[in-house]
């Protein structure tokens, strides 16, 4: 198993492109199998978790060719099998994404139960009740069972903003008979790509962008091109780089009109950067300092639904933290394992106090020391990178797969910013 030697305090220098969006990947791959012509894809980011949604959608029937390194064409002219590998399904959450897309083209699938990080429990019941207000019946028994003669346009309240089951209603909805109507949809910049790109096939779907989406089902769709979005993760994970080695960095495409949120936040811990166009540059003069609340109270960062502060940014945003001088208290409310990792940063030297499993106290600057490491999701193995980037001495971090999972040749693109950074074998 390999595992990164990272030497830290070193400064980052030069320029970076993020690859394409994982989280607008993952359910567009899905959304392939909802027409029987070809589509092409280009900005597909060659990652762990892509490759697996690729395993998956090959399986039913997917022909995939490779156009160039990160394009591929795929067409589904039938789908030649209703039932997905339980050990595929495991590897990623997104394997979920199949029920809406295959249930609306063939009426039915079993579905093993999807895997993906372990940041506490993850319902699956939004998802159901969406496709079961479409007309879907469903049978769990350690396994899925969903079957539907024909789907019904409905108007669907989810219980929850969830991203995922808001993007199997939409898959399931577009082709299905009448109108349907989803309130409190999610909207984040992964869902309007998936919509977008949707109504480029000849969906028709309105209300993108807003939390009600309005989407007239039609009796098929066609093909076409699209380039998937840079990926705001990997863009702020950058950021972060960039501000807990005090350097100086460009950002190339960066979906500058998305970071209007995560500029405030990171405003808050004196964290800013400049919009040349769509390239966002980070200078090396930071003053991280956090900024208290008006009555001189402790800020609290707390995630919600977009366009709040997103909870996949909270472990990142916490690495900074450690490094701006103050105290800022950090709520994510979503997820009760997310805040875990942190034990990991004060190995590390930081001063952190884990109030519960949805909260923590950080108090900085602290210095941080080289530690040996161990990824334990995408987003933490990522937060613990950049602290090891920071950190005086060399630390290891173990379990890069779960890194790997999310960001495409990590560790290339932090030695083209003069990282010292190798990839070794335990």
């Amino acid at each position: 198993m390999d595992e990164f030697v990272i030497e830290g305090g070193i400064s980052l220098k030069g320029e970076v492109t993020p690859s394409g969006n994982k989280n607008a990947a993952l359910p567009l791959l899905a959304a392939c199998l909802l027409t029987d012509e070809a589509v092409i894809l280009h900005n597909i980011p060659l990652i762990r978790d892509v490759l697996a949604m690729r395993k998956l959608i090959e399986s039913l029937g997917a022909q995939i060719e490779e156009v160039d390194a990160n394009s591929w064409r795929i067409i589904t002219r039938e789908l030649t099998a209703s039932h997905l590998d339980p050990d595929l399904c495991r590897r990623i959450r997104a394997s979920i994404l199949i029920a809406g897309p295959v249930l609306a083209r063939a009426g039915g699938l079993r579905l093993p139960p999807p895997g993906g990080d372990v940041i506490g429990r993850r319902r699956l019941d939004t998802h159901i009740l969406a496709l079961q207000a479409l007309g879907a019946t469903v049978i769990y028994d350690r396994v899925f069972e969903i079957k539907a003669n024909t789907l019904i346009g409905a108007d669907i309240l989810l219980d929850e903003a969830s991203v995922t089951a808001t993007e199997n209603a939409v898959m399931a909805a577009v082709l299905a008979k009448g109108v349907t109507h989803i309130r409190n949809a999610a909207s984040e910049p992964h869902v309007q790509e998936l919509c977008k790109f949707l109504n480029l096939l000849g969906a028709q779907i309105d209300g993108i962008g807003s939390n009600t989406l309005h989407i007239t089902g039609v009796p098929h769709l066609h093909g076409g091109e699209y380039t998937i979005g840079p990926d705001l993760l990997e863009v702020v994970s950058y950021i972060g780089a960039a501000v807990v080695t005090k350097g100086s960095i460009r950002i190339h495409n960066a979906g500058v009109e998305h970071l209007e949120m995560v500029g405030q936040v990171f405003h808050r811990f004196g964290v800013h950067w400049q919009v040349e166009g769509n390239d966002l540059v980070v200078p090396s003069s930071q003053s991280l300092e956090i900024i208290p609340d008006l009555d001189g109270a402790i800020p609290e960062i707390k995630t919600n639904v977009w366009p709040a502060f997103p909870t996949d940014l909270t472990s990142i945003a916490i690495t900074v933290a450690t490094q701006a001088s103050g105290s800022v208290l950090f709520h994510d409310w979503m997820f009760s394992g997310r805040m875990y990792f942190t034990d990991k940063l004060v190995s590390m030297g930081a001063r952190i106090i884990l109030c519960d499993p949805y909260r923590c106290l950080i108090q900085g600057p602290t210095q941080l020391y080289s530690e040996k490491l161990e990824s334990p999701d995408i987003r933490a193995g990522m937060a613990l990178l950049l602290a090891a980037l920071a950190a005086k001495g060399t630390s290891k971090i173990r379990n890069i797969v779960q890194i790997e999972r999310g960001y495409e040749k990590v560790d290339e693109k932090l030695r083209m910013l003069g990282a010292n950074i190798n990839r070794e074998v335990e």
